[in-house]
């Protein structure tokens, strides 16, 4: 990366570092159980939701206990069950297709980022219905209100019920774009640990960890101020604590509760001090082969925070002692191996791989080359570069030579 684009990219972070005040950014409304919906809903004199979620959550009945609330105050719903792990443009126009058709005016969105992400598009595509959806990618595109979102997550990881962020596949070129607008913070978040607890081992793991990728990535950056600081460091704390038990004991209330709570953090520290080029890449790939977002940034983690060097030092080392990993007497770099040690001990415990399998070669240029364009200028990473040193995380990742 020449020098001249290594200062534009320092000077537009620092701009939004010093907006970010001044931005409209807010919180959403917490609810505690999805039996709240239908009293809130009622009293945002709405009456006919929309709910976006997947065929395996749909199919399962991890719906149902929604469902019941609805019924019992005598709410009619519609719902769209066939949410892509990582949707598309044509996913979220036939969500939008029922969503009009069905006259619906609000939206409860169920699942995990996708079925989230899925909601928040579809919500941008209903107040800008001449625009198309690519249209609105990229950042402070969309200034509409949108209409009241309630976000269920199912998974402790996202972080997308309080996020500015959809991602979004197309999939023509295979590219994951995202967007970045103040609009898509969900109106309410409702975090029931009851509803995780018939989450797959394997998701309850790598959503987890995408939660910490949340985490660590805000915090390393150089966006981090006083509240997401504590935010990241309280978030890493939660994680390490609890994410083995509620990998081990699924239906562990306290366990499952301490991850949600700790995802919210990590979302809110990420929206406001923005993620890396963990997610650059991870999006990416996701858009390429597929691959879970969080899946990929488990096995991206290590290996990025071990590029960055001695960079994150100082910073690893903070985030080590905020989850008593660390020893009297340890270095900035003891504390900061140990720390991501202590992250490639998790992945092996629960089984996430070191490297993913299936990538190729020939498309590595092109994928750095997206992953390029997310994040340069705006992501305040510790170490910028360019696409092509950028490469060299795919070639790893994918255990290539």
């Amino acid at each position: 990366m020449n020098i001249f684009f290594k200062a534009y990219c320092r000077i537009f972070q620092t701009c939004f570092r010093l907006a970010m005040p001044f931005l409209p950014y807010r919180e959403p409304k917490l609810l505690s159980s999805v039996k709240d919906i239908a009293t809130e809903i009622t009293a945002i004199k709405c009456s006919r939701p929309l709910i976006v979620t997947d065929n395996f959550l749909y199919g399962s009945g991890a719906c149902e206990n929604l469902k019941k609330a609805l019924e019992s105050h005598k709410i009619s719903y519609e719902v769209f069950f066939d949410t892509h792990p990582n949707p598309t443009a044509k996913n979220v126009e036939d969500a939008l297709k029922l969503y009009k058709s069905q006259n619906c005016d609000c939206l409860i969105a169920f699942g995990g980022g996708s079925s989230m992400d899925c909601a928040k598009a579809l919500g941008a595509r209903a107040v800008y219905p001449k625009r198309s959806l690519k249209s609105l990618g990229g950042l402070l595109k969309v200034f509409r209100k949108l209409p009241p979102l309630f976000a269920v997550p199912t998974t402790a990881g996202t972080g997308s019920e309080v996020t500015v962020t959809a991602v979004i596949t197309d999939s023509d070129t295979k590219y994951k774009y995202t967007m970045n607008s103040f609009p898509f913070i969900p109106s309410h978040a409702v975090l029931d640990p009851e509803v995780t607890f018939t989450l797959p081992k394997h998701l309850t793991a790598t959503t987890g960890m995408d939660a910490l990728t949340h985490a660590v990535e805000a915090y390393i950056g150089g966006s981090v101020t006083k509240e997401t600081k504590k935010l990241a460091e309280s978030a890493t704390k939660l994680i390490f604590e609890n994410i083995l038990t509620a990998y081990n004991e699924p239906e562990n209330y306290e366990a499952r509760k301490n991850m949600l709570t700790a995802a919210y953090k990590a979302g809110i520290a990420f929206s406001k001090s923005y993620v890396g080029y963990i997610h650059a890449v991870a999006h990416s790939l996701g858009g390429q082969y597929n691959i879970a977002h969080g899946l990929a940034n488990s096995v991206l983690m290590p290996i990025v925070l071990k590029i960055y060097g001695k960079s994150v030092y100082k910073k690893l080392a903070k985030l080590a002692k905020a989850a008593n990993l660390t020893k009297d007497g340890d270095s900035d770099k003891t504390a900061a191996v140990r720390f991501i040690e202590a992250i490639e001990k998790l992945n092996s415990e629960m089984g996430i791989p070191k490297t993913l399998n299936g990538i190729q070669k020939e498309d590595i240029p092109q994928m750095a080359s997206h992953a390029s364009k997310e994040a340069n200028p705006l992501y305040p990473v510790p170490v910028l570069m360019n696409a092509k040193k950028l490469e060299k995380i795919y070639y790893e990742v994918g255990g290539l030579q």
